[in-house]
């Protein structure tokens, strides 16, 4: 799978067609295809304690420490599409480190998956596939809140 950014003339910034969620001190970058459930999945983690950084563009930029920053474009911030609602008014987070992201265009289907990596901006961060059981959001805040275990 390519890299995310790896074409970009600038390498420490990205813009991508993206949902951002914050738990605590960490960020989950979700990505996936129009209609993949992407501002779903941020309003169920949202629903379950998580803070909205972005929803359908995310900004990301490498800090001088290697850390991947997400922020939300200014004419998005505090914005969130509900499908079949509209859009919403949300408490935004600034910004957040990147921890993992959430491919909601694949399906998982290992019960045990193996460990997966995608490279943004020359960082590789935690990938975990869309599960569709009902648990998944509450396994992503507990993803990160802990770490997983081999």
């Amino acid at each position: 799978m390519a890299a995310i950014g790896a074409d970009n003339p600038n390498p420490t910034e990205t813009r991508l067609h993206a949902s951002c969620v914050a738990y605590g001190p960490a960020g989950l970058l979700i990505l996936g295809p129009s209609g993949s459930g992407k501002s779903s999945l941020a309003l169920r983690l949202m629903a379950l304690g998580a803070g909205l950084v972005a929803d359908d563009q995310v900004c990301i930029r490498r800090d001088p420490s290697g850390a991947l920053i997400a922020t939300a474009p200014s004419a998005l911030k505090g914005l969130i599409e509900a499908r079949g609602v509209g859009l919403l008014d949300a408490e935004n987070v600034a910004a957040t480190s990147l921890s993992l992201i959430a491919d909601m265009g694949t399906v998982e289907t290992d019960r045990l998956p193996p460990r997966r990596f995608r490279s943004i901006l020359g960082r590789d961060l935690p990938l975990v596939h869309k599960s569709e059981t009902e648990t998944f959001p509450a396994a992503l805040l507990q993803y990160l809140k802990g770490a997983r275990r081999s």
